[in-house]
This record gives C-alpha cells, structure tokens and sequence, in this order.
C-alpha cells in the first residue's frame, strides 16, 4: 500500500472538506497534471475505503464515484474499510447504471465547479440530463480509449472500442512530429497575439491537438488544389481563434508564410483578426459573429447532399467539419440552423463543440446551464461525449472516424478542453480568452512545452516534412477523385455552370416578357422567372422561410429537398428566418447551388447578419424580400417595411433592386445571375401596372415616360413608378410636362459615367 497525492478537493456549503486517499497502485501510474503540477486521481467508490485524514487541498482534482456514497464518505459517515460497493452492514448494493464521468476541478470558483461533479443535480453545459436507474446516455456505449502518460484526466469505467481503419493515404506523421507540431501551432498561437498587442491565443492552444488531427489525417483537402470541388469544408464558427487556423494553413502549405503569421491583424496582411473567405486560400467562409459558421456549415452540408443527388457519390461525397464553443450555441441562430439541420438528417455534417466552460466574462456557469447534449438529441443528432481526450491525437481521429461513419443524422462530438493549456498559470482562466499572454507567461508555458523560448519557432525541418505529408494525402486523394469523375462521363457544360452558379448558353431567351399595360405583382413576376430558368440555371435552389407561395419561390415540379430526395431544389426551411439566410451563405460558399430564398421584407430584421455577411463574403445569393411597403394594407404597421430599404442600401457590395414592375422583375434576376456576389430583390405584394421595359435595370436608373419640354423630374423606385406615371398624366392635363425616371438600383446608377448620369437626371 502507497499513499497518492494529497486527495480530493471540493466545495459545498462554503466549506471545503478533503480527505486523503491511501490506493494501491503500481509506481508510476498516476499521470503528472500538464497544467497543475501536481498528481491527478481517478476514484470510483472502492477506491475511498481508506478515507479518514484530513490534508491541505491540492489546487485540482478529479472524482469519480456515486453521488450519495461520495458525499457520505466526505463527511465521514461509512467507516473505513467499507467497499464501495457494499453497505455499512457488508450487504451487497444494487448497482446504478451510470454513464462515465470527467471531472475537472479547479479551485476557486465557489458553488459552480461542484455542480459539474453531480451532472444530476443540475445540468451544465455538455452535460447529461439526470439519468433513471438503469438508463443509458445514448452516448454511454462509445467510450474512448484510456489515457495515456501525461494525459489531463481518465474515464472509467473503460470498455475498447473497435478501432475504424482511416482511408487517408499515407500514413499519418510520426508521434513525434505530431508533438513537434502541436507545439508549433501553440507556439505561434501565443507569439502573434503577442505581436499584434490583441487577438485570442487560449482556444487555439486548447485545440491545436484537435486542428492537427484534421488537417493531417481526417480532412480531405488538397493545398495545391484548395477549390477542388469534392474537399471536405472545414468551418472555424468560432472565428475569434484565427490563428489556429491560419497555423494549419501555413503548416499545410496553402501559401501563407512565417512572415504572414507574424503580421497576424495587421492592415493588409492576408491574415486578419477572424478569417475571411476569399481573402486567405484555405478558409471557406467569414467568421467572426459567433453561430454563424456554425449556421453556414448547415447550409454546406444541404449543398453537398443535392449535389450528390445531382451528380453521383462517386463525383460529390464529402463532409463538413465545423468548430463551435459555447458563445456559437448561445446565439440563436444555432438553435435554428441545428433543428434545420436533425430535420433534414444531414450525416454529412460533424460538428465539434469546444466545451471549454470559459467566456470573456467568466465560467459560463455565469450564464449558461444548457443541457446541449440533450438539445442536440432531441433535435435528431447523433451525440458524443468525448471527455478528456484534447490532447490524444489518435483517440480524436478515433472519433472523428467514427462520427464520419454515422450517415443518417449530423454529429456533434463533444470535447471538455482547457482553455490556456498547456499554460501553468491561466489554463482554465477566461483571462487567455482575449487577451494575449504576458512576455513571461510566454516563456513560462514554452518551458512546460519544451521548445526554445524564441518568437514564432518553426523548425524547417518539421514545416516540410507537414507540408510534404499533406500534399502527398491531398494529391492521391484528388487524383483518386479525378479517376471517378473521368468515368462519370458528365455533361461537362452543366457541371460547369452548375459550380459557377451562372446559365447555360442562351438561357435568358426562355425568360417571360410582359406586355405594357398588364397588372402583375412583382412577386408573382419573380416565380414566372425562376420557373422559366429551370433548366437553363442548373445550380438554381428555391425556398423560404415557411412562406414559399407567399414570396414567389416556388418551383413548379419540383421536390422538396429531404433525405428521399437529395437533388430535390425546393427547400422548405421553417419559420427560421436567421438560419435560413446562414444556410444560404454556406451553400453559395460550397459552390454548385445558387440559393434563392424569400420572406417578408419586414423580417429582414430577423436576418440581417447573414445578409451582411453575404456581402462581405461576396456569397451569391438571392435574397427575395416581398410585402415591400404600406401596400401591405390590412396587417398593419408590424408588416409594413419603411425605413427597411435605407438599410439595405447601406450595405456595401450587396446589390440591391427594387424594381417597378414585371419587366424590370425579369430584368432584376438576369442580373442577378449575372453578379459575381449577393443580391437583394426588393418586391411588391400588390399588384402592378407594366410600364417598362426593364432596360433601366441594366444601368440602375432609366427614363420611363419623357416630354421634350420636361419641367420636372419625378424619380421612383419599385411600386412607386407606376404612381408617378399617374402623377405625371394628371400634371400633363394642368400643362406641367414631366419626365419619369425609374431607378431599381441605386449602385448601379452609380457606377455609371457622369454623363450618362447626366442625361437621365439633369
């Protein structure tokens, strides 16, 4: 018999109560604590029975055992020698099925830290709802491997899991240049924030393990090729820990330098304080505003799945991986994009969740209690509690692998990690959340990592051989794909406007024309247009957000997307107007599906974030916002849009068009498909009387009813024209000439000569 450490430490009550564990074990069994400094336990009930002495508290600790029967010998009520299984009087106890717990205990935080030891007492972020006698967390089965040395904490009990062969090729780094990397990507995580006087260093450090898992064994994705069609997408949600990201990509080789990380945040440089698609190669969508991405991942995941239903697995058949944490699932929009996502079954969606317990206020007990497991179960996920395992590289890709191999429902594979680690003073502190670490917390950590203590280390040697390795998996990989899709024997003319999201030769000739005079909603006009594009814009995807008929989207003929119909190109997505406009950001990213996607235009307000983001991302998506004005009538003031239009029009690189009437309807979604970014269609829900031709469009203003002797000028948009058309008939019989001007589209009118300008408004 050997005494272990000094014991447990807990608090209840405002009290803390330790006892001292006497366990046999062998010598060097018990793991150091990389962040504490000091030996880390894993107990179940047996292993209290020499419970009784009082110690000093140790700074962390981990427990597991029952609820009752810990609290019990706590206080010191069962004698010593009492096995954990046993009662006082030496009868047998029924056993409780319990799931396997982890436990982290840092000292300090009161009240809080105690919940997460009795996940039964109440729920936390992560964890499992209260479990019957004889019930099973649906995740209890898959367990993960033991820990090994030098691991943070263990989950017992343990049964092995089948280990699923990777089809990566080749094989994956040597153990020590996976230590060697992670020790990078740390390394630079601290040093650019460093650099930049701000940024995020903690989640990075936190997950580099993590990151280095993906992209060198379970992405695939070739650097040389980063707009192959057929990659695995990768989604940073949370977009405030750049840098990991921007690591893996130097590391990777997509072209970014050593000298790219140390200009991190800086004007102009290609790595920016959150990642920006089309800014850096490698990066798939912007992230910043927290469930967004996560948001955006869903609507990946949608356009992959009609794709393949489009063109065959053996051509499209991929996955998305998305990083999430904690603020992601508070916002909103990741409550909507997730019961979008379980609905539509989509089991080629992975999503990790950083469970870290840290925001830029404090622990999260300050304002989170969520049980997310049990959210995402009864959204139709498929669920996994991972534990302890952030730094175990062979048990993450265990658990990647075996998140790929669930395909009926998405996946959300939950990671306790530490926010710092492997820091020795602020792992676990919400200060390494935003604030960048101190010259001597640098050098601190880099000693308990053991690499030199020099800014932005990055061995040549372990940069080529990471290099060398991803581009041979990404090349044999692609070539593999080039093999599958030469013999798919494609129309290649549709393949190509289906990823450019543009129209075959000559599609606008089956476009409606009206005819002057004919009274039609511009609404209505819109539906006749997509209609009528059907074949001719192949990547063309319809739907709303539960007001399909209402706004115009939809299709005749075609099916609803669901997990029966992959290709299908109407998409139903519910009264969830947030996720819908995300969802549509992520599948114009993903490529192949130009997504239109209507609702009122007074619940803009309820979707403004990814129409903005659409414009800084330049997604091309069609936005179609009907109901536009007063003429809404009837629903009264909440259903009347006024200041919405100002609003739009105020964003930067969102083409927006109102137009006046059927025509220039037409004429607004051929220059829709022709933009090279997102457009916002602007539409009536009354009727209309035909009064152009639509031409104005194309120049963002023209004049629509003229007089040689014009002596005023009276200038609309959308339903108003074809009331100035009327003003302008009534002045006429008052002897007042006036010219009539429709201008759809602000920005064009704009980007026109001042000549031209000129002309048109003199």
């Amino acid at each position: 018999m050997r005494t272990v450490g000094p014991a447990v430490h807990c608090r209840h009550a405002d009290r803390v109560r330790v006892v001292r564990r006497e366990l046999r074990a062998p010598p060097g069994s018990w793991p150091l604590h990389p962040h504490r400094h000091h030996r880390c336990h894993v107990l179940d009930g047996r292993a209290l029975a020499g419970a009784a002495h009082h110690l000093p508290a140790p700074r962390c600790a981990h427990l597991l055992c029952s609820g009752r029967e810990r609290q019990r010998r706590l206080r010191g009520d069962l004698p010593q020698g009492t096995a954990g299984g046993c009662r006082a009087d030496g009868t047998q106890r029924q056993p409780v099925q319990r799931r396997a717990r982890q436990v982290h205990l840092p000292v300090g935080e009161g009240r809080a830290r105690v919940r997460r030891l009795r996940p039964d007492l109440r729920s936390l972020p992560g964890r499992p709802r209260a479990l019957a006698p004889g019930a099973v967390h649906s995740a209890a089965a898959r367990l993960t491997p033991p820990p090994k040395p030098g691991c943070v904490a263990a989950v017992l009990p343990w049964r092995p899991v089948p280990r699923i062969q990777s089809t990566a090729v080749p094989d994956s780094l040597t153990p020590e240049l996976d230590q060697q990397a992670i020790s990078l990507i740390r390394g630079l995580a601290m040093d650019a924030p460093f650099a930049a006087k701000s940024g995020h260093q903690g989640t990075a450090m936190a997950l580099a393990p993590l990151a280095h898992v993906l992209y060198s064994r379970v992405l695939r994705h070739d650097p040389a090729n980063p707009h192959w069609p057929d990659r695995d997408r990768f989604i940073l949600s949370n977009g405030h820990a750049s840098i990991l990201q921007y690591s893996l990509l130097f590391l990777s080789g997509y072209g970014l330098s050593l000298d790219d990380i140390k200009q991190f945040r800086q004007w102009g440089s290609a790595t920016p304080g959150h990642p920006e698609v089309g800014h850096t190669a490698g990066v798939e969508v912007t992230t910043g505003p927290l469930g967004q991405g996560f948001a955006n991942a869903v609507g990946m995941a949608l356009a992959e799945r009609h794709l393949r239903g489009q063109f065959g697995g053996d051509v499209v058949n991929h996955h998305t991986f998305v990083l999430a944490g904690d603020g992601c699932f508070m916002e909103g929009v990741s409550h909507e994009a997730a019961s979008l996502a379980g609905h539509q079954q989509l089991g080629n969606l992975i999503c990790v969740y950083d469970d870290n317990h840290i925001t830029i206020d404090g622990d999260t007990a300050l304002t989170y209690s969520d049980d997310v497991a049990g959210r995402f179960e009864a959204y139709g996920w498929h669920v996994e509690h991972l534990g302890e395992i952030a730094d175990h590289c062979d048990a993450l890709e265990q658990a990647l692998l075996r998140a790929k191999a669930v395909t009926d429902r998405p996946s959300l594979l939950i990671l306790r990690s530490h926010i710092g680690a492997p820091s020795p003073d602020l792992t676990d502190r919400h200060e390494a959340h935003g604030n960048p670490f101190g010259a001597e917390q640098i050098t601190r950590t880099k000693a308990v990592m053991g690499i030199p203590d020099e800014p932005f280390w990055a061995p040549t040697a372990v940069v080529e051989a990471y290099r060398s390795h991803t581009a041979g998996r990404g090349a044999a990989a692609r070539a593999q794909w080039q093999q599958r899709f030469d013999a798919a024997a494609l129309d290649q003319a549709v393949w190509d406007a289906t990823w450019a999201a543009a129209g075959l030769p000559g599609w606008e000739a089956a476009l409606p024309i009206f005819e002057h005079g004919e009274k039609i909603a511009t609404r209505v006009a819109i539906e006749k247009a997509f209609n009528a594009s059907l074949e001719g814009v192949p990547s063309l995807v319809a739907g709303a957000a539960d007001l399909t008929g209402n706004t115009g989207t939809k299709l005749a003929g075609q099916v609803a997307a669901t997990p029966d119909a992959l290709a299908g190109r109407q998409v139903y997505y519910g009264i969830r107007e947030h996720a819908m406009g995300s969802a549509m950001v992520g599948m114009a990213l993903h490529g192949g599906v130009l997504p239109a996607g209507g609702t009122f235009f007074v619940f803009l307000d309820y979707m403004r974030p990814p129409v903005r983001l659409a414009a800084l991302s330049g997604a091309k998506v069609v936005f179609v916002f009907t109901h536009d004005s007063v003429g809404v009538g009837e629903d009264g003031p909440t259903h009347q849009p006024v200041e919405h239009i100002a609003t739009l029009r105020a964003i930067p690189q969102l083409q927006v068009i109102r137009p006046a009437d059927a025509n220039e309807t037409v004429a607004a979604w051929r220059a829709a498909v022709a933009h090279d970014g997102p457009t916002a269609l602007v539409l009536s829900r009354q009727n209309l009387t035909v009064v152009t031709d639509g031409s104005a469009v194309v120049t963002g203003a023209g004049i629509v009813l003229d007089d040689p002797q014009a002596q005023v000028v009276l200038l609309a948009t959308g339903s108003e024209v074809s009331l100035c058309v009327e003003a302008a008939a009534r002045l006429a019989t008052d002897g007042i000439a006036v010219r009539v001007v429709s201008m759809p589209s602000w920005d064009r009118f704009e980007a026109q000569s001042a000549a031209f300008r000129q002309s048109v408004l003199p």
